[in-house]
């Protein structure tokens, strides 16, 4: 029982890692997400094929190699080294998620009749003022599925970091295997699926509260 309590303890303790590092990643890269799309749609060509080729490199290429050039890069190329690895951990994570988000907004913006921005315009507002309260929530309904279904893999993906050693569940589990005791490793998914399951039902109740609107 003493053993069982210590190692849940020693796992809870690298899960608050991936927990820092999933709520610090959405926290920074929503938002971002957000600009990038703005550069993707921008009627500025340089501006938008610059984006474009940003995006299709990033989304190209896989998150484990995005986590080594983030804290290689700058040390062996502008002489600038990440000395912390959760830091470049977190740098990778959220380039690559803020791309991923970026295509769902772009998608949702895209998707919206023309004639909701006609409308707009025949009742005098602005471009902002067409976003933000004609545009915006139909988006949000929109995007909740692709949001949510990204959301729950970066939990998951979470766990890569561990490949730049950072002290995350699985590199915590995978210490007690190099003791012989291999139960940990399949115990860490209790945790992954607890938390995954408390968010399909937060993501669950908030497309349902959005059902009002069903255009």
């Amino acid at each position: 029982m003493n053993d069982f309590l210590s190692v849940s303890l020693e796992l809870l303790e690298g899960f608050w890692e991936n927990l820092k590092l999933f709520g610090l990643t959405l926290l920074f890269s929503i938002p971002l997400g957000l600009v990038v799309t703005f550069c993707t749609t921008s009627k500025f060509k340089p501006l938008k094929w610059l984006a474009k080729t940003f995006v299709w490199i990033i989304r190209g290429t896989p998150l484990m190699l995005q986590l080594f050039v983030v804290l290689y890069v700058p040390g062996l190329v502008f002489n600038f080294p990440i000395k912390v690895r959760f830091t470049a951990a977190l740098i990778a994570f959220v380039i690559n998620y803020s791309c991923y988000f970026s295509e769902i907004y772009r998608g949702g913006i895209e998707g919206i009749p023309v004639g909701q921005y006609e409308a707009g315009q025949v009742l005098g507002m602005t471009k902002s003022q067409i976003f933000f309260k004609v545009v915006l929530m139909q988006v949000v309904k929109r995007i909740i599925p692709p949001m949510s279904n990204e959301i729950i893999t970066l939990v998951k993906d979470t766990s890569l970091a561990r490949v730049i050693a950072v002290a995350e569940i699985i590199m915590a589990a995978d210490r007690f295997s190099a003791k012989g005791v291999i139960w940990p490793l399949f115990y860490t998914g209790a945790f992954f699926l607890l938390f995954n399951g408390i968010l399909t039902v937060l993501f669950g109740k908030i497309e349902k509260k959005l059902d009002y609107y069903r255009g």
